[in-house]
């Protein structure tokens, strides 16, 4: 029964360590070695001061199954704190949703979801901010066939752009495991585990790249 769920869920569920208490093996010991390794030089990245000072209008959203982007900031608060409090951890400045949401209409948070400039650029002068990191959550929960359990998965997409829409940085993840009647807290489980890595990109391309104007180069 176990080997038929593990080739039901596919070479990425095995990639993504799934295990019932088994040791971990020895491959993925090596991975995740690497991918704390990759994060550790990222955020060894220097940072100008001046940018640590620049506000960060940060939106998520979620994309249904139906395609619909949902963008109601009041229902993502544990997926933007997985995001959020890892960027302020990181000596930059982001803005509450509250704060958000005093300030800008839900319409043009909408907006920031259709790639509009325009609003993007509205939003982000109303609220002061220097640049706007969208974020773009989708979850999927099926139920295996094999155990009684939700085979869920989570691929969450970042992209960082000035107030101009200037594209700074983009950062993607996915993940994948099984969960209980809990798939809710799964889903949220795994935006935690693949956020130290996205943060550790974002923050890297940030301090490189954001502020830079044409014939400039990034600092090695």
């Amino acid at each position: 029964m176990l080997a038929a769920w593990l080739a039901l869920a596919g070479p990425q569920a095995i990639a993504q360590g799934f295990s019932f208490s088994q040791p971990p093996s020895e491959a993925g010991q090596r991975e995740r070695e690497a991918r704390e390794q990759r994060i550790a030089e990222a955020l060894s990245t220097p940072c100008r001061a001046e940018l640590r000072n620049k506000k960060i209008m940060v939106v998520i959203g979620e994309r249904r199954s139906d395609g619909y982007v949902e963008a109601e900031q009041t229902n993502y608060g544990p997926h933007y704190h997985a995001i959020n409090d890892r960027l302020r951890s990181l000596g930059l400045r982001t803005f509450t949703p509250e704060e958000i949401r005093r300030q800008i209409a839900q319409a043009e948070i909408d907006a920031q979801f259709r790639n509009d400039p325009d609003a993007a650029l509205s939003a982000s002068r109303r609220l002061g901010a220097s640049f706007v990191l969208r974020g773009l959550i989708s979850s999927q929960a099926v139920p295996n066939p094999f155990m009684r359990v939700n085979q869920v998965s989570v691929t969450m997409g970042f992209t960082l752009t000035g107030s101009n829409g200037k594209p700074v940085s983009t950062a993607d993840a996915q993940s994948a495991s099984y969960a209980g009647s809990d798939v809710a807290g799964m889903a949220l489980a795994l935006v935690n585990e693949q956020a130290d890595e996205v943060v550790a990109k974002l923050y890297a391309d940030y301090c490189r790249n954001a502020g830079l104007g044409p014939g400039r180069r990034s600092p090695q």
